[in-house]
């Protein structure tokens, strides 16, 4: 990609910075958790079975409130600063913009625990991972954790664990390099038994959310999903009830504060490889990346903007207020959406993350940089972001063979570019190329997208009763649909 390139460049970059430090965070103490075993007796959470044994129930809270001390990893260059708690899970649980302030995950100034966790106890916020089930068991846990120095000044916190349930092992390696915004999250997941099993790899990335607060799906983004894929909406302007929403007058269901209850909707793409959320008044946003071949994940999630989702501003934080989830999923494209580990199987994907702003949003995005194109009023208004400095590139807008735009500029992730430009009399959207090129190669590049109107997708259909199944083998490939999905009913 960009490495040989950027190889001279990048090693002038100071190294990244790695160390641990003790944090004080007003923490509501958990109870001690149930000494009594609980073993399954077809208990349902988040449409899997919701298996507890052989961990202990951590379903006692408190309303004391105390400091503690907890023991955080911190990775910093000099664009992005991220700490990692692995006493709660590994989770990331802060990511600043150091050129703007913005935390682009969403930041708790206070543990504070509700009972949403397979276990019970649960925190909101920054980044949890979701393996081998939505919410695993053990994301109020502490786990292992590993530091790491990279011969090119990059620096890794290796965070993991045995999952005890079903004896299989997972680890999440952030890394990140020197004269980069982005951080890299490689998962490796390791079925280190001799026996079939089935999971989920979801990255769930908690973002703040207000009234200006927009989530994009790449253009050729037409429908999303529910769970299960047991429903269909259109998207970004939804013209139906979904998720037990009225969305039928005609709503932009992007925008956060259209949501008066919770609902999630999965992005029904399997061609683009990002996904963001864009404050558009504080001009700063989220970006993920993932090949889609093995990331094809990409969901909303709220509670909603309405009285009942409002109420767990409060419940799960005291001052930090309302957040939505960009998720992220490796290996499937839904939840509950399980995917087969073979005995002695190892799976690896990576995720990619970094802040962007002041472009007004994103139609195409890579790791090198994100590109912005709005057209309206007979005005074009044109926006680059980049991962790194590059100085000089080459901002470029060509509406056919006229160029409109070609400009030498200075760009970096401090120092984002934004122009308007008039459009010539007769120029329309669907004519416009927008590029940005350094050094030779084109860093990113954007034409408006056309979407013609399809039909609505099929919901996916539950297997039948078994008393209408009519061949042994359908019996069995339904049973093993179940089984895959650790089906509780």
């Amino acid at each position: 990609m960009a490495g040989l390139f950027l190889a001279g460049f990048l090693s002038a970059a100071a190294p990244v910075r790695m160390w641990e430090q003790d944090t004080v965070l007003p923490t509501y103490l958990a109870g001690d958790p149930d000494p009594n075993p609980v073993f399954y007796f077809g208990r349902a959470y988040q449409g899997a079975e919701g298996r507890v044994y052989p961990y202990a129930l951590q379903d006692k809270l408190t309303s004391r409130r105390v400091d503690k001390s907890y023991r955080m990893v911190y990775l910093e260059n000099e664009y992005v600063k991220v700490g990692i708690l692995p006493e709660i899970g590994g989770r990331i649980f802060s990511a600043e913009d150091k050129t703007n302030g913005y935390d682009y995950f969403y930041r708790q100034r206070v543990i504070k625990p509700a009972l949403i966790g397979m276990l019970g106890a649960w925190i909101s916020g920054g980044v949890e991972w979701n393996i081998p089930h939505h919410h695993r068991a053990s994301s109020f846990l502490p786990v292992q954790y590993r530091l790491e120095e990279g011969a090119d000044g990059s620096r890794t916190v290796w965070v993991g664990e045995l999952e005890l349930r079903h004896r299989m092992r997972w680890a999440v390696g952030y890394t990140l390099r020197p004269g980069r915004s982005y951080l890299e999250a490689v998962i490796r997941i390791f079925n280190r038994t001799p026996l079939a099993n089935s999971i989920l790899a979801w990255a769930n990335v908690a973002v703040h959310t207000n009234e200006n607060y927009q989530v994009i799906f790449p253009p050729r983004t037409q429908f999303g999903t529910h769970h299960s894929k047991r429903e269909f909406i259109r998207w970004p302007i939804a013209d139906s009830f979904y998720g037990g929403s009225d969305f039928s007058q005609g709503v932009d269901v992007s925008w956060y504060k259209n949501h008066l209850f919770g609902n999630s909707i999965f992005a029904w793409n399997y061609e683009d490889d990002f996904l963001a959320g864009y404050d558009h008044g504080k001009r700063a946003g989220t970006m993920s990346i993932a090949d889609h071949h093995t990331v094809p994940g990409k969901k909303l999630w709220t509670w909603g903007n309405g009285p009942g989702g409002r109420l767990w501003d409060r419940i799960l934080s005291d001052e930090d207020g309302p957040y939505i989830e960009l998720m992220v999923g490796a290996f499937s494209d839904n939840q509950p959406d399980y995917s087969w580990m073979h005995p002695f199987e190892a799976k690896e994907a990576v995720i990619y993350w970094y802040p962007f702003r002041d472009i007004g949003g994103v139609k195409n995005a890579n790791l090198e940089a994100a590109v912005n194109l709005d057209v309206a009023g007979g005005k074009a208004r044109l926006g680059f972001h980049t991962t790194a400095a590059f100085a000089p590139a080459t901002a470029i807008l060509k509406a056919g063979a006229n160029t409109l735009i070609e400009e030498k500029i200075a760009i970096a992730p401090g120092k984002p570019y934004l122009r308007e430009v008039a459009l010539p009399a007769g120029v329309a959207e669907k004519d416009l190329r927008a590029a940005l090129s350094a050094g030779g190669r084109e860093l990113i590049s954007y034409a408006p997208v056309t979407v013609e109107r399809a039909p609505m997708p099929e919901p996916v259909k539950p297997p039948p009763a078994p008393e209408e199944i009519k061949t042994n083998e359908e019996l069995y490939l339904a049973g093993l649909r179940i089984d895959q999905f650790h089906n509780p009913a």
